[in-house]
């Protein structure tokens, strides 16, 4: 018999989930420069609609269908979500409709896609990305979801990781992912020489206000149920994102003299990341703990483009690839099974060293198959397909050679209302003004 408010909780989960897709485009929008907001934001978005397809067409089956190969991937049994609109799946009074718990996870798959779009914003072919999203979320995304997410996959089965909302799957994956597509399509014209500053912070401050919101669902939601892990989850989430930002704030005032709106958006960002593996098997104080830490190293890991020279545009890297393998990592030292039952005791807990190097196992397993594979496929786009726009795009704006269309619509002419040039939030500034 369905769990009418399991099934309720899951859905409402989802949509918040879901949320976190435009949330995002607001979040990467407002930190590129004008002439590039609407390519990216279209980015963001278009994976909705490609991995939501494929997440029905055999995405689905492949995480979370019947094993195959000894915990590597599922079937494809469930391929097309035939005939299983009736299943239920869940523990013996708290199931909910297999159809509510595909839709969770198909959110979860959609925004991990979506992350990668700031590695490589401002530079990147917009059909060429809509089909590298289709090849990563079949090759990379999929496989990894299976090791962690399905109860019989390698890493959750037989490594014992403990990873509750995706630390692994969805922050050091696509931490992974944005290095390699960073290092394939190389710098951007003029980076680093050339500073390069968000044209509208009000978007991001919205973005991350956004992604912050659409976190419960990602985290508590997790718990598949409104039951005592929600609650620990979306108190642990909320903590974690206020440490984070404190964290984030300190060193930019000891290091640059001023707290910015841009770092405390990003420690908000890097605090949720940080928790999200972790949010049922801690307690509020190593939240805390969990998010300070991720709010610091990663406040501090943004400058790490510049000393290795990669061109991370919107560092994913360092805060979802750095915060996501800091929160799985921590797990080993703060979980708690007095939380859950069915969770461990980290190092600081009496449970010694067993939990923390199966977390940094599992943890490097993951991003070493990401950035191997995405190198692959990014380099093989690249060299056949043109992954990258030209130089004269580039300069003259994306959004304009990619869509035809200006963000910003501000000149009114011979009394005939005009489109903008691309950049027209700089349209007044020489060219190499790093707003424009």
């Amino acid at each position: 018999m369905v769990d009418t408010g399991s099934t309720a909780w899951l859905l409402g989960s989802a949509a918040l989930v879901m949320l976190m897709t435009p949330g995002l485009a607001l979040f990467y929008g407002g930190m590129v420069r004008a002439r590039s907001v609407l390519n990216v934001m279209a980015m963001t978005f278009v994976c909705l609609a490609t991995v939501g397809l494929v997440w029905v067409a055999y995405g689905y089956s492949l995480a979370f269908g019947s094993d195959w190969f000894g915990g590597l991937l599922g079937t494809l049994r469930l391929a097309g979500l035939h005939g299983v609109a009736e299943q239920l799946v869940g523990p013996a009074g708290n199931q909910v409709p297999l159809f509510a718990f595909v839709a969770f996870q198909m959110m979860f798959a959609v925004i991990t896609v979506a992350l990668l779009a700031g590695a490589i914003a401002e530079r990147a072919r917009f059909w060429t990305w809509t089909l590298f999203s289709v090849v990563w979320v079949t090759l990379v995304y999929l496989p990894v979801a299976h090791w962690v997410f399905a109860p019989d996959g390698w890493i959750a089965a037989h490594l014992h990781v403990l990873d509750f909302a995706g630390g692994t799957v969805v922050e050091v994956n696509s931490g992974a992912a944005a290095l390699a597509l960073a290092l394939v399509l190389g710098r951007r014209h003029g980076w680093p020489k050339q500073a390069v500053r968000p044209h509208n912070l009000p978007f991001v401050m919205f973005g991350a206000g956004l992604l912050w919101f659409g976190w419960f669902g990602f985290n508590a939601g997790s718990a598949l149920a409104a039951k005592n892990l929600a609650a620990t989850s979306f108190l642990n989430t909320t903590v974690a994102g206020a440490a984070a930002v404190l964290g984030w704030l300190l060193v930019e005032q000891f290091r640059d003299g001023k707290p910015t709106t841009l770092g405390a958006a990003s420690g908000a960002v890097a605090g949720l990341v940080g928790i999200t593996p972790g949010c049922a098997y801690v307690e509020p104080i190593g939240a805390i703990a969990i998010g300070v830490a991720a709010g610091v190293a990663c406040s501090f890991a943004v400058s790490l483009k510049y000393r290795f020279g990669f061109d991370d545009s919107l560092d994913v890297v360092a805060v979802h690839g750095l915060g996501g393998f800091v929160g799985t990592l921590l797990i080993g030292l703060f979980a708690t099974a007095s939380v859950d039952p069915g969770g461990v005791n980290g190092l600081f807990y009496g449970g010694g060293f067993d939990q923390l190097w199966r977390q940094a196992v599992g943890t490097l397993a993951v991003l070493g198959y990401s950035l191997a594979v995405t190198f692959l496929i990014g380099w093989v786009m690249h060299k056949f397909m043109g992954f990258r726009v030209d130089r004269e795009a580039e300069i003259d704006g994306v959004d304009e050679a990619e869509h035809a269309e200006g963000a910003y619509e501000l000149a009114v002419q011979s009394g005939r209302r005009g489109s903008a040039p691309a950049g027209a939030l700089g349209s007044h500034r020489p060219a190499r003004e790093e707003t424009r």
